[in-house]
């Protein structure tokens, strides 16, 4: 199996092709660089000439704040490149697998989020993810959507941004009333090529969206007190949303009901406490 990757260069693409370096498969990554999904004859051209089984994009704008002065950039990655893919897959009649989020949702939910829950997302970021999702679904005659949360893992995360606030403030001040399911990017690279091995049998017509996020369900200020257990810390105050104003409102609720990945492709939540224990392991924190 040959499988192409856009945005290689992200965590979940990082985690991708370590993954794939690891159980001997065969991948074609490319990076915002290399390929620019919003470009639509870049993007056939690249993919007819690898002809992979299947293609993963991970390729997104996820500059949540930063989106809502920026609305073209992320419409153009989040959308109109969604877009694009799908166009040449549906094309080739190849099965294309696509990174959603959480922030499709507006959180007011009391209960977690099944995949035909209404979406209204709250912001520019979701919304143009929201568009993404559409255009796959309308374009894309073989796709899966695969809506996470809270992704972890790689250079730029929360725990790594934990971790260098803590080493120059004594006091961390982090928002409490937001709820979801911290999720690693090696559990989502591991999640993406197992649905990709199952989407290539013949007979397979499971298309559609599904849910995948780490479990327990946590908040940002849970979060922390995780990455922080057991060694020298600051001192950790949880605060609500409105006490740490973003550009961006964010959903309360991002908890996924993963009820359906496990139906159809027999795949558990994962713990993302292990991930977390791992990673801080590493960088011998």
């Amino acid at each position: 199996m040959k499988i192409l990757i856009t945005g290689a260069g992200g965590q979940v693409g990082k985690a991708l092709q370590a993954l794939a370096s690891a159980q001997g498969i065969e991948i074609v990554a490319y990076d915002r660089q290399s390929l620019d999904i919003c470009d639509r004859s870049a993007v056939q051209e690249k993919i007819s000439a690898s002809a992979p089984h299947v293609v993963i994009n991970a390729a997104a704008y996820t500059a949540v704040d930063k989106a809502e002065e920026e609305v073209e950039a992320a419409f153009s990655v989040n959308a109109k490149g969604a877009e694009n893919l799908a166009m040449t897959c549906a094309a080739l009649d190849i099965p294309l697998l696509h990174i959603s989020t959480d922030f499709v949702f507006d959180g007011k939910k009391a209960g977690a989020y099944l995949e035909d829950d209404d979406i209204a997302p709250l912001n520019v970021y979701g919304r143009s993810k929201a568009e993404g999702e559409a255009r796959v679904a309308a374009i894309a005659g073989k796709y899966i959507i695969l809506r996470t949360a809270w992704v972890f893992g790689g250079a730029q995360n929360f725990v790594n941004t934990m971790l260098r606030l803590a080493e120059s403030h004594r006091e961390l001040t982090i928002v409490d009333d937001q709820t979801g399911g911290p999720t690693a990017a090696d559990d989502i690279a591991s999640v993406l090529f197992r649905i990709a091995r199952k989407a290539t049998q013949p007979g397979f017509n499971d298309w559609g969206i599904f849910h995948f996020s780490g479990a327990p369900p946590m908040t940002w200020f849970g979060f922390a007190q995780m990455i922080f257990k057991g060694r020298k810390t600051p001192v950790l105050k949880p605060i609500p949303s409105d006490g740490y104003p973003v550009p961006a409102e964010r959903p309360k609720n991002s908890v996924l009901d993963c009820t359906k990945i496990k139906r159809v492709f027999d795949i558990d939540q994962p713990d993302w406490r292990k991930a977390l224990s791992g990673i801080l392991a590493e960088q011998k924190v």
